[in-house]
């Protein structure tokens, strides 16, 4: 059923199999690529306008206003 002796795994095995592995990732990474770019400028657009619209809705709710009457 086993082999009667069981086989080691070497450095040069996890070395392999990682490698393989990163080769892997970095290809599927290199794909999407082109896809990610708009999406990613988009997102930051977005955060940009909400962060700009929830600092003004802040300033108005915090803002001072200052009444001068002339005697």
């Amino acid at each position: 059923m086993a082999d009667s002796e069981p086989s080691t795994i070497t450095r040069e095995d996890i070395e392999q199999g990682l490698r393989s592995v990163h080769g892997d990732v970095i290809d599927s990474a290199h794909d999407q690529t082109p896809r990610l770019v708009p999406v990613v400028i988009g997102l930051g657009v977005l955060a940009l306008i909400l962060a700009f619209l929830a600092g003004r809705r802040i300033g108005r709710t915090r803002s001072t206003v200052v009444e001068i009457r002339r005697i």
